[in-house]
């Protein structure tokens, strides 16, 4: 079966999460991803756990399907034999501190002098040319600066990152997209070009309609908790014995909540007959919500809603989820096999193409295992 990417080589200079997970979702459709890495020591994930006989799954997430060079960005030689090889690939993916890539003799427009239709994509944490592009970032840094921060977790409790690197992996996918974008140009001009992603742009662009509140209405968004800032009821509710999500956005699929509730009254209520004023009533709905739910369990009311259409859902663990049959339905977790680890579970491809779907690599690289493979190619071997 055709892959989307084939032919497409990409040199990755990325290290970490979003550059390496950017050139992973690359190289499930089919691109050639050849991972520059520090002789002896590889990528810093590498030594991140959890580990399998010592081998770290993390690094297994982000660079599955990937070959492995060991290279030297301080020895003259080993540039030389890189900018060999830039002469012979498509993408050049890194996300050093803006002014790192220059000092290395790397950067974009040097390599485009060499390989004129070279997409060359760079992920930091500022963007390459602004005046915080000297500062330092990890994911943390950018949901704070970038404002996500600010507006998750509760009104009386700290500002709060989310459960995973939205930072990282925001920026890997606005990547990822932009890459795929400039060679869509470059195969039908010929003309290559770079690719600016800041982590915190991903952040700030995620923030959709907060930003809207300020900019339109100069109203600045504060930490609500689980519930949506205009629509009512949309939140996290306590049952019996857990808690279940309740997700109405409006007014018909809050007359069919009240009917499946068997309150159908609350609809005519004159507190709650638009969204608009159930959020402004939004604790006293939340107070007779949760007095209907004491009387279920999560799965039980989640099950009443179902029948009546009404968007609900208790709130799985990541065992839960993992272990539910809809991941299994979508491919969503495989086998990928390490020389030395064996066998690994890990998150698969959510990228569904018909025609050219994600065939998986499935194995790992182990440090420099393509090292004779791709520097026989070129008159410097290293």
């Amino acid at each position: 079966m055709a892959k989307a990417l084939e032919g497409i080589t990409i040199l990755d200079f990325s290290r970490v999460l979003a550059g390496p997970y950017c050139t992973m979702l690359l190289a499930d459709l089919g691109a050639e991803v050849i991972k520059v890495e520090l002789p002896g020591f590889g990528d810093d994930t590498r030594h991140f756990g959890p580990y399998v006989n010592g081998e770290s799954a993390y690094f297994a997430l982000v660079n599955r399907g990937k070959k492995s060079i060991e290279l030297d960005l301080k020895n003259p030689e080993h540039i030389d034999l890189i900018k060999e090889m830039v002469r012979d690939v498509d993408v050049v993916v890194e996300n050093f501190r803006p002014g790192v890539i220059q000092k290395l003799g790397l950067d974009y427009e040097t390599l485009k002098a060499i390989n004129p239709g070279l997409v060359y994509t760079s992920i930091s944490g500022f963007g390459q040319n602004t005046s915080l592009s000297h500062r330092p970032a990890y994911d943390l840094v950018a949901q704070a600066i970038g404002g996500m921060a600010s507006i998750t977790g509760y009104p009386d409790s700290p500002p709060t990152r989310t459960g995973n690197s939205l930072g990282d992996m925001s920026a890997a996918l606005y990547a990822a997209y932009g890459t795929m974008v400039a060679l869509f140009h470059k195969q039908r001009t010929g003309v290559g070009q770079f690719v600016d992603i800041s982590m915190v742009d991903s952040i700030f662009a995620m923030l959709e309609t907060n930003v809207l509140r300020y900019t339109i209405n100069k109203e600045v968004p504060e930490r609500i908790g689980s519930r949506h800032p205009i629509s009512t009821p949309f939140d996290i509710f306590k049952t019996k014995e857990g808690y279940l999500v309740i997700a109405i956005a409006n007014n018909r699929l809050f007359e069919k909540f009240c009917e499946a509730i068997q309150m159908p009254e609350l609809s005519k209520d004159e507190r709650f007959i638009t969204d608009e004023l159930r959020t402004e009533n939004e604790t006293q709905l939340k107070e007779i919500i949760e007095s209907w739910l004491a009387n279920y369990s999560s799965i039980e009311a989640e099950q009443i809603l179902e029948q009546s259409g009404i968007p609900a859902s208790r709130i799985n663990t990541i065992k839960d989820i993992a272990e539910d049959p809809l991941i299994a339905e979508r491919d969503m977790l495989i086998d990928v096999e390490h020389p030395i680890a064996g066998t690994m579970r890990i998150t698969g491809n959510p990228v569904k193409l018909s025609e050219t779907p994600a065939q998986i690599n499935k194995t790992i690289p182990v440090l420099g295992v393509n090292n004779e493979e791709i520097f026989s190619k070129y008159k410097k071997l290293v």
